[in-house]
Formats: C-alpha cells, structure tokens, sequence
C-alpha cells in the first residue's frame, strides 16, 4: 500500500505535469488520479475490484492541503539522507540489520547503506545515543533530505 506522502507526491507530479490521469497499482493497491474540475482526487480499491466512476467520492478524496510534520521531540537527533538512492538496513539480505530501534549507537557507527549509481554508500551516526525510529523500509527509495533514523541523544 502506498503511503500518505507517496500519494500526494502522485498528486503533485500529475498537476506538474498537466496529466488528466495517472493509475499505479502496487501489491495489490490501486490508485487513480484524475484531473477534475475543483482540483484532484484520488480513487482507490484493492486489485481486480471496479473502481468508481470519474465523479470522485468525498470517501476517496485526498485532503489538498498537506499534512503537518510531527514534530520532533527535544532531545532527538534526526539523521537525513546525503544522497538519493536505495535505502538496505544491513549488507545483505541474509544479514542482521545495521541498527535497530532501541540499540545504543555511538559516532561514526554504520547505521545502513544508500546505492546510488551502482555505488554503496555507508550512512554513520554522527551522535551517540539511542535509535528511536527507522523512518525508511528496506530497499525503498529514499530522497536527498529524506529523514532516516531519529536518534535520543545520550545524557
């Protein structure tokens, strides 16, 4: 299933681009984007079932204003993505993860990996501290900026 922000990328890169519609289905999810005369909307149904007609149900509209960030808490250290790429927790499907939620980290501690161009790039925490929140999953996309881990600082 697609994530909130996931969709509304979507949306924005079909008013971008001027598209009247754009249909992606991923593991069985399907979205529909359609231009309409008081702005977007989106309809969605798990595969194979009959999607709505164009007119677009209040159910299934996408909100056009953003949703807030969460803010972060004091005393958190977010680390964001140098680079675009793919996000991997360990260094092979087979190994233990780099970092998990609730494991201490220290500075210069490898913390995933990042391939950009058929390069893997090593991501180490900067701070000492706790790891809080993964925000990625493994083997997803993640932009330049993206958040990556939330770290309590140590005391």
């Amino acid at each position: 299933m697609l994530s909130y922000k996931e969709i509304r990328e979507l949306i924005d890169l079909a008013c971008e681009r001027g598209l009247s519609a754009l249909e992606i289905e991923q593991a069985g999810f399907r979205v529909r984007i359609e231009a309409a005369s008081r702005g977007n909307g989106v309809l969605a149904s798990p595969a194979g079932a009959p999607m709505a007609a164009p007119a677009l149900s209040a159910v299934a509209t996408v909100p056009a204003a953003a949703p807030e960030e969460p803010k972060i808490e004091e005393g958190l250290h977010v680390i964001t993505s140098p680079i675009v790429g793919t996000f991997y927790r360990s260094p092979s499907p087979e190994a233990n993860p780099f970092a998990e939620v609730g494991q201490r980290v220290s500075r210069g501690k490898i913390l995933c990996i990042i391939e950009s161009m058929k390069l893997m790039n090593e991501i180490e925490s900067d701070v000492e501290g706790e790891i809080i929140e993964v925000y990625p999953r493994n083997g997803q996309p993640v932009e330049y900026g993206e958040k990556l881990f939330a770290i309590r600082l140590a005391a």
